[in-house]
């Protein structure tokens, strides 16, 4: 029987990366960019006026005839040597301004939740394709054999937006479930079986795997079969290394403190992004951090703030470890959610509408100019104007960072080639070192 290479092996890149790794920490909901990072004085000097710009022809306006602006819920300040305006609410990440690249020309192509999310996960809206994920660790391999290529860390939004679709299956997003530290929460399920010895649950896999590759043998080539026994493989090897990774009782208690893992509303997250920091110093090609809370289309006088409280100090520490551990160079940090929200009031309440048309996420690490913005949208932060980048463009740019040509990362399918990029995509070329 021929010899056959691990799918996770490191693979060649097209040309030199600047990054290795990817964490993505995805804000689901859609995070408010003019009360959070896109600075419009002229929204909060004519809050409560009538809309001085056309909506939509092609989204429902039934009921927004009488809807007014409305204001930031706080101040905006100059953080860091760059001057960037981020909102009052980021006291701990405004502290990374100089590391921070903020693109506020993003646009996307739904202003519907789960087909905006598809498309940021996967850049399709409506198929079922491979999410980014699963096409990096495709593309790439990873750098620690006993562990997956890409970990989702309590993912909220659905196993479509992380599995492998037509790509193997070992490329799929293997699932954190819990962060916690009750001994009796396995945080990967059905990764541990204590009623059954290792060395007999090794004889299984032998005996299944003996199955799996004669009948591969049999058929020459099959792709999903031989996603399966490497699947197999894998979580066998994950019993050994992975306990010992969702373990944080070995970090000390400044890292504790540094991510706000202390009890207070910002243990939870800060939990994931030190987890985030392990997996990926143990060599996990791509890492996603989830948190929802983000679609305020009510009270987000309160939401807002709720929601920074909570995130703003794990973020923040996560950067700094990655900064003092020697990562941040090689590792490209993204943040973001899969839209924005209108400069404008839902109904006249207090929360937003969603907004594909101009909204912000944020670049650090790995080959990004930091203390920058890129993009701009018209002086009420409804629609991009300049410097516009489509979710097509961002997938093309983190390929890119990571050494891989987009056009050329491709799969066979159906009778033509897949990307994640599918026919579109640009680098943003102006944001690179």
């Amino acid at each position: 029987m021929k010899s056959r290479t691990s799918p996770l092996a490191p693979r060649q890149t097209d040309f030199t990366a600047s990054a290795k790794r990817v964490i993505f920490l995805f804000m689901s909901g859609g995070p408010s960019q003019v009360d959070l990072f896109d600075y419009k004085p002229r929204l909060a000097k004519e809050s409560g006026q009538t809309l001085p710009y056309q909506l939509p022809q092609t989204e429902a306006t039934v009921g927004l005839e009488n809807t007014r602006l409305l204001g930031p819920v706080s101040g905006f300040k100059q953080y860091g040597n760059c001057g960037l305006h981020m909102s009052q609410l980021w006291p701990h990440l405004g502290r990374h301004a100089d590391d921070l690249c903020v693109l506020r020309g993003l646009h996307t192509d739904s202003p519907n939740h789960p087909v905006a999310i598809r498309q940021l996960h996967t850049g399709n809206l409506f198929d079922v394709v491979p999410s980014m994920g699963a096409w990096f660790s495709y593309g790439l391999g990873t750098e620690n054999q006993q562990l997956p290529s890409y970990i989702t860390i309590l993912p909220g939004e659905g196993e479509r937006n992380y599995s492998s679709a037509f790509l193997p299956a070992i490329h799929q997003g293997t699932a954190i479930q819990h962060v916690g530290s009750a001994p009796d929460q396995a945080p990967i399920r059905h990764l541990l079986d204590s009623a059954v010895p290792k060395n007999v649950q090794r004889q299984r896999i032998d005996l299944i795997q003996k199955m799996n590759r004669r009948q591969l043998d049999r058929l020459q080539a099959d792709q999903q079969m031989e996603g399966v026994i490497e699947s197999f493989e894998l979580a066998f090897r994950m019993q050994t290394e992975t306990p010992r990774l969702v373990d944080l009782s070995s970090e000390s208690k400044s890292t504790l403190e540094l991510y706000g893992i202390d009890g207070s509303p910002t243990d939870q997250f800060g939990r994931q992004c030190l987890l985030a920091r392990r997996f990926a110093e143990a060599g996990v090609r791509f890492v996603q951090v989830s948190l929802g809370g983000w679609d305020h289309h009510s009270g987000l006088a309160g939401g807002i703030p709720e929601r920074c409280a909570v995130s703003d100090k794990p973020v923040a520490g996560l950067l700094s470890d990655l900064k003092a551990r020697g990562l941040l160079d090689d590792t490209l940090v993204l943040w973001g959610g899969e839209f924005g929200r209108t400069p404008h009031t839902q109904f006249g309440g207090d929360g937003r509408e969603h907004n594909p048309h101009g909204f912000t996420m944020w670049l650090a690490g790995g080959g990004i100019k930091g203390g920058m913005t890129h993009g701009v949208t018209d002086d009420f932060g409804y629609y991009a104007v300049a410097g516009k980048v489509h979710i097509n463009d961002l997938h093309a740019t983190m390929l890119h960072l990571m050494g891989l040509d987009h056009e050329r990362l491709t799969f066979e399918h159906h009778g033509r080639p897949f990307r994640l990029t599918d026919v579109a995509g640009n680098v943003v070329q102006e944001i690179l070192v």
